[in-house]
């Protein structure tokens, strides 16, 4: 696979870091945890943005498309179709995911909360959003379950414990 990832950071977000390194490391992960693997194996590239963004401009994106006038910590975007996702281990054209949206004040803020480094909890809210893009969502019980374990096992592949656990 090769991972085409866009990266725009916004300049809150600390340049020490090598965010695009973050991103890559855990859009494999999630994929490697997805009922799509082959994404990771196959020929065909895949692409998807990251954008490290501020509250102000999440809380616009979030009041544009889903209607809630607030900022949160990770918006995703998908632009694949399970059709799509079916296919991508044959040869083919670049596979658009879509993009992921982190704000700034909001994944700091709950990093403190939950101390966490802002590394870790931003690896796991890319993680969230990848899955997100693949077309797991956590809007009920039984997928909430899967998703949480598909998160808990690609962080586990970054070296990163359970975020539940340490939220319980």
């Amino acid at each position: 696979m090769t991972l085409d990832l866009m990266l725009d950071a916004d300049d809150e977000w600390d340049s020490s870091t090598d965010w695009a390194r973050l991103a890559e490391a855990a859009a494999r992960a999630a994929i490697a945890e997805s009922a799509w693997p082959q994404l990771a194996d196959g020929e065909r590239a895949v692409e998807l943005s990251v954008v490290l963004a501020s509250d102000a401009e999440v809380r616009e994106l979030n009041s544009t498309w889903r209607g809630k006038d607030k900022p949160t910590n990770v918006l995703s975007f998908p632009q694949a179709e399970a059709d799509d996702l079916d296919g991508a281990g044959a040869p083919g054209p670049e596979l658009m995911l879509g993009d992921i949206v982190l704000a700034h004040e909001t994944c700091t803020r709950e990093a403190e909360e939950k101390a966490l480094s802002l590394e870790h909890h931003a690896a796991h809210l890319m993680v969230h959003g990848t899955l997100h893009l693949l077309g797991y969502d956590h809007l009920e019980d039984g997928t909430a379950e899967d998703m949480e374990a598909r998160e808990t096992r690609a962080l586990a592949r970054l070296g990163i414990g359970n975020p539940y656990e340490v939220a319980a």
